[in-house]
């Protein structure tokens, strides 16, 4: 393909309205050839998605797979591990000055023995425990700090998002915690 050259590079410096319609040519044909580059583009991804859908389906179904059986694998163990032995609930929490204190005086004395902790301020000391994978699972990668997940046993586990009623208790506002350690703690009594 050849290069294009601007027309304004080859007409003499005029002044007034001559520069400023041969600029406007030469951003029209410039416009005219990145669509052509866009649409070609455009079609040969498109083209290289249906060659490789064959090959890209059943790495998606491998995948969706995978990662259904780990969490089956995690409830199961979650299930025999720690309900079994009267803990329900993995709290993960980190050192901000947001939460910590109130945590550690409020949330944790209450949790007790039912509960696996984890502090995301000491993750670089984390091995590959059931808590830590089970926090990767269930825990996402949003709003994850403060957390708790609450393992029923044989059904779904609830998760109990903290960072935005802590955000709210920032500013004072102290009903949204008051209200989901409420709904936690009535959960946790449902269970036990």
């Amino acid at each position: 393909m050849a290069r294009s050259v601007p027309l304004s590079r080859f007409m003499p410096r005029v002044g007034g309205g001559a520069a400023f319609f041969v600029s406007l040519l030469d951003d029209a044909m410039s416009n005219q050839r990145t669509k052509r580059q866009r649409r070609l583009a455009d079609a040969l991804g498109l083209l290289m998605f249906i060659v490789l859908l064959p090959l890209i389906i059943p790495l998606l179904f491998f995948a969706l797979l995978f990662h259904l059986l780990a969490g089956s694998f995690l409830y199961v163990a979650a299930w025999c591990c720690w309900c079994a032995r009267g803990r329900y609930v993995l709290f993960v929490y980190s050192d901000s000055p947001i939460w910590h204190d109130y945590v550690e005086e409020h949330i944790l004395p209450r949790l007790g023995e039912r509960a696996v902790i984890l502090n995301w301020s000491h993750r670089s000391r984390w091995r590959r425990t059931l808590s830590v994978l089970a926090f990767r699972y269930f825990g996402g990668s949003r709003l994850y700090n403060p957390m708790a997940v609450v393992f029923r046993p044989l059904r779904f586990t609830k998760t109990f998002r903290f960072y935005e009623p802590f955000r709210d208790f920032k500013h004072g506002k102290t009903e949204p915690v008051a209200k989901m350690e409420r709904e936690l703690y009535d959960l946790l009594d449902e269970i036990a």
